[in-house]
């Protein structure tokens, strides 16, 4: 596993973006995952932005997010799908085709988990995953507990964020959400890993996860068992940690 701290926040939005950009000019067909949140929206923005300015081949890049929330209209502005479009998919003019994403609204989420693996796999499996971590130690939407053999499937959402979710969509309590995601073994098939983390808060799960035992506690510890994997944290996110290793930045 290895582990690279930036000085600061802004470095790390950067660096976080060009190892995107490595990866699609690396590979002019890579198959990439992403992840949405705070973590993520200023790389993303960085990455369309150095697009805008130096243009450069993206007809057979593949995007897909690791995880999207289910029972709710695609259109809802916190969907992965429309995060994404809007920060990378269309600033990019990633073909349709090339954005794969399962539903938000389905009849049958099992089926809907099995074709989103299939459409992966029918383009060669991802080649990069950029992971977001939660303060529990989530990856995607596998919560502490979730078998680390999980394959995709649809999880609960944390209690917190659903409790937010329904007061931004007034989705009737009836209605069951939860979050379609890839399973940690979907996840740990990917070829290359960069799980980030920035901000304080971070700064215990991620020692947690980078230096604990790896337990399904803390779904993202698993990821020190991965072959290629990176850390890529700020310096208030690696605080806790970076006394403890040696790093690049």
């Amino acid at each position: 596993m290895k582990i690279t701290i930036t000085v600061s926040e802004h470095e790390f939005d950067r660096t976080a973006a060009w190892r995107i950009i490595a990866q699609m000019l690396e590979k002019p067909d890579a198959v990439i995952g992403l992840s949405t949140g705070q973590t993520t929206k200023e790389m993303h923005e960085i990455v369309s932005k150095i697009f805008s300015q130096y243009p450069f081949d993206v007809s057979r890049i593949t995007l897909f997010n690791v995880d999207e929330l289910t029972n709710l209209p695609r259109e809802y502005s916190g969907s992965c799908y429309t995060m994404i479009l809007n920060q990378l998919a269309a600033p990019l003019r990633i073909p349709a085709e090339n954005f794969i994403m399962p539903p938000t609204m389905s009849d049958d989420f099992e089926a809907e988990c099995k074709l989103f693996e299939k459409r992966l796999a029918e383009r060669g499996g991802a080649d990069l995953q950029m992971l977001g971590i939660g303060s529990n130690g989530h990856i995607g939407i596998n919560q502490p507990g979730t078998p680390f053999e999980s394959e995709t499937w649809v999880s609960p959402m944390d209690p917190d964020f659903e409790a937010r979710v329904r007061r931004e969509t007034n989705v009737p309590p009836e209605t069951v959400l939860g979050g379609l995601t890839r399973g940690i073994k979907n996840i740990m098939h990917t070829r290359k890993i960069i799980l980030i983390a920035k901000g304080a808060n971070k700064a215990e799960i991620i020692e947690k996860a980078v230096l604990g035992p790896v337990t399904t506690d803390i779904p993202a510890s698993v990821l020190q068992l991965h072959p290629n994997c990176e850390v890529l944290l700020d310096a208030a996110a690696a605080s806790r940690i970076k006394h403890k290793i040696s790093y690049l930045k």
